[in-house]
């Protein structure tokens, strides 16, 4: 089976989980937003947490949206303001995930997404999804996403 894992990290958590998917067997493409965000994180924070909060699609540099070759497609995104990342809502506004076996991971300092997973069951009510909280300050929180190996 040809399985993909598209994601977007700011913080490095993405890229744990990537990681960790990459022994499991996925491919692996992050997503890069042009927006660059503030190097101060309260600005940071406080930014990204505006924009995904008016749930803006970013721009995004060199991104494949071509998925048909895969059967299982993972996503993965932080939460901001309880919500999808602007980077996640274009990759999700341009990519045909029709027919797709679908997970959504979600990395969250609260480990809580209700915005993000309403929207997703709205979206793709047969997907599956998996909150984690921040795995660079939880680690434990991986084994969460071990079953997605087998």
């Amino acid at each position: 089976m040809n399985k993909l894992f598209i994601y977007y990290s700011l913080s490095g958590n993405g890229d744990l989980i990537a990681e960790e998917l990459a022994n499991f067997g996925f491919e692996i493409r992050k997503v890069i937003e042009k927006h660059k965000p503030s190097k101060a994180f309260f600005f940071r924070v406080l930014g990204g947490g505006f924009r995904a909060g008016l749930n803006i699609k970013g721009k995004l540099i060199d991104y494949n949206n071509d998925v048909s070759h895969y059967e299982e497609i993972i996503i993965g995104s932080p939460i901001w303001n309880g919500r999808l990342t602007p980077a996640i809502n274009r990759v999700l506004s341009i990519t045909d995930l029709k027919g797709k076996k679908l997970t959504f991971v979600f990395y969250s300092g609260s480990g809580a997404a209700k915005k993000a997973v309403k929207k997703i069951n709205k979206l793709y009510p047969e997907a599956r999804i998996i909150i984690l909280k921040e795995p660079k300050s939880h680690p434990e929180e991986l084994d969460k996403i071990k079953e997605l190996g087998a």
